[in-house]
């Protein structure tokens, strides 16, 4: 696993036993918004409670819960506020689109940020790490969701005014990252090959889009 910012020693300080089965449980009994993602685990490679985003998902501790998500042409934006000590990752599919879905950039985005400042962080100190945006369904590539994808957070970011810390986006790697929220480190792996679930969870995503023949290898969202 590459790391971006070494999360073990944080991971494995969470521990194992009754203390983790006792975290679990209190937070599987826990109401959820809408959007939050409710999958909670124990995962046995860093020996911690996790919690997996899916697909429109998001999730916002001040605790080093183990945030997991996997990506293809998606993106995982993890902003921090290191003097509040609380972190968020979200996963999105699309930049824009009809209604308000955590799978769209925009409103993904504004969604982590508004739970974030409810949980006392503050807009001006956030910093972000961003991951995914890969071309994984081969033959795919001129409908460039990845890197779509990648040009909004980055540009959002820039016009918020939220610094970017770390980045792997784009290529043709599915990625999965974990992500520790208080403590903002973070760590990505690139996958070999991507699963069954994350290709048709790509192909769901380009299926939103539409070529223009007017216009080369351009696109719209409908």
């Amino acid at each position: 696993m590459n790391t971006v910012s070494p999360a073990a020693a944080g991971a494995s300080a969470l521990g194992g036993g009754a203390a983790a089965n006792a975290w679990l449980s209190r937070l599987k009994g826990q109401a959820r918004k809408n959007g939050e993602a409710s999958f909670f685990f124990y995962d046995s490679h860093f020996k911690a409670p996790a919690v997996k985003v899916l697909p429109g998902e998001y999730f916002v501790d001040t605790e080093d819960l183990l945030i997991q998500t996997t990506l293809g042409s998606c993106i995982a934006a993890c902003l921090w506020d290191r003097t509040a000590n609380v972190g968020g990752l979200n996963h999105f599919m699309l930049p824009e689109g009809n209604g308000e879905s955590g799978r769209y950039g925009l409103f993904a985005m504004e969604l982590l940020i508004n739970e974030m400042l409810k949980k006392g962080a503050s807009k001006s100190r956030m910093e972000a790490k961003v991951f995914g945006g890969g071309a994984v369904i081969s033959g795919m590539s001129s409908l460039n969701v990845g890197e779509r994808n990648t040009n909004f957070v980055l540009d959002f970011l820039k016009t918020e005014r939220i610094p970017v810390v770390s980045k792997d986006v784009m290529d043709v790697y599915p990625r999965k990252v974990c992500y520790l929220p208080r403590s903002g480190k973070a760590m990505v792996k690139r996958l070999a090959a991507a699963s069954d679930a994350l290709l048709q969870q790509d192909r769901s995503a380009v299926q939103k889009v539409v070529p223009v023949a007017s216009n080369g290898g351009s696109i719209d969202l409908f």
